[in-house]
């Protein structure tokens, strides 16, 4: 393949990538605009359960040939999808929708670090504690403490997320395994889901927008990150991906009128440069482990 047909086929992905971001975080400010109806958790349980249904419709997974083992991968991929979840929306109740995702994605963040293997990736730590103290804008009273402590626990969820994901990706095809987790997921959250939104599932211009909610945030972005995946190296995408936080913070500025002060928009400058950092420099000790010794 030449380069000019290289970049042709990249320049696409790069769009995937990017419009799969913009649809994640559209999806949750539509989100956040639901929760005084049907609530968080609410949220959660209709996002998840329409998730499944799509995707089980879609990938139409085979439930035979496969180990316990396989199966317990699946269930604790589920967990941590609805924790991860659960725990995002509960931030996002109690924080502004870049922050929160800023935060967040300190997980994989501290899991490129760590995987790199390499002093220097330690920098980069170095750099995303400085984007957190600035997040706080010169105030952290004005940060809810507990929306840091459930994002704080939605970074760690999606750390083991992308842990748990690679597992069952190797025991099954194409979107099996990401679909049966995702019933696991709707499942664990439908009585926590059901008792938040109480009569508000009656309604059904809330269930339809529920809906919509998982078309935004699942199902679009999973489908474009995988086409997208199949013609950009990982570590480009992971690159993309750590654009989230901007993408989150505009979102959150156009659709929820959340103004962040500039300090808070350099704390999520300053993660972003971590987390682009972080990516480059475990690709970089991946390629040296891979090359033989002299």
């Amino acid at each position: 393949m030449t380069p000019l047909s290289r970049r042709a086929g990249t320049t696409p992905a790069i769009a995937l990538v990017v419009v799969g971001l913009a649809c994640q975080e559209v999806g949750a400010s539509l989100a956040v605009l639901l929760f005084p109806a049907v609530g968080p958790l609410g949220m959660v349980m209709l996002r998840l359960v329409f998730s499944a249904v799509v995707l089980l419709l879609i990938a139409r997974p085979s439930l035979r040939g496969h180990s316990r083992a396989d199966w317990s991968g699946v269930v604790l991929f589920g967990v941590v999808l609805a924790v991860m979840n659960a725990l995002f929306y509960l931030a996002l109740e109690r924080l502004a929708l870049g922050v929160t995702v800023t935060i967040e994605v300190l997980g994989p963040l501290v899991l490129s670090i760590v995987a790199s293997r390499r002093a220097s990736a330690w920098l980069w730590a170095l750099v995303a504690l400085a984007g957190v103290i600035a997040l706080g804008g010169g105030g952290w009273d004005r940060l809810d403490p507990l929306g840091v402590v459930f994002a704080l626990g939605a970074a760690a969820s999606w750390a083991f997320y992308i842990l748990a994901s690679a597992r069952v990706g190797r025991a099954f095809p194409r979107l099996d395994g990401l679909a049966l987790a995702m019933a696991v997921g709707a499942v664990l959250a439908l009585p926590l889901g059901i008792a938040d939104a109480g009569a508000a599932l009656l309604r059904i211009e809330l269930v339809a927008l529920g809906a919509a909610v998982a078309l935004l945030s699942s199902t679009i972005p999973y489908a474009f990150e995988l086409v997208a995946l199949r013609r950009l190296p990982a570590a480009a995408f992971a690159i993309l991906m750590s654009l989230a936080p901007a993408t989150a913070a505009v979102a959150g500025f156009v659709f929820l009128g959340q103004h962040m002060t500039w300090l808070e928009v350099a704390g999520i400058a300053l993660v972003i440069a971590a987390s682009i950092g972080a990516v480059r420099s475990s690709s970089r000790a991946a390629r040296e482990a891979a090359e033989p010794l002299a």
